[in-house]
């Protein structure tokens, strides 16, 4: 077989970057109870019990905190869990996603 050229070059300069990560906020409400949102730090963000009882008084007394950093896929994955436990207890609960 005759040797075949081709005209496909490779690059040496292949560039990957880290993905963007999220911060999952939780605001605080009238009307969610605080040992609903312990439950959800603990289920949904695996915090443990004294963490997730300190980042509750955090979001209490602040208006807002920070649950955790992921990626966005996770973070949206993540807020759509707690939303909907929320939801299901009858709970306005509100989480959003900001770019770290």
């Amino acid at each position: 077989m005759p040797n075949e050229h081709s005209d496909l070059r490779l690059r040496d300069d292949q560039r990957t970057s880290v993905p963007r990560r999220y911060k999952v906020v939780l605001h605080n409400d009238d009307f969610t109870t605080m040992e609903f949102v312990v439950y959800v730090l603990v289920i949904v963000f695996r915090k443990d019990v004294d963490s997730a009882v300190m980042l509750m008084k955090s979001v209490h007394t602040g208006g807002s905190a920070v649950a955790g950093v992921y990626s966005y896929d996770i973070a949206i994955s993540k807020i759509k869990k707690a939303t909907d436990m929320a939801r299901a207890e009858g709970f306005p609960l509100r989480l959003t996603a900001e770019p770290e």
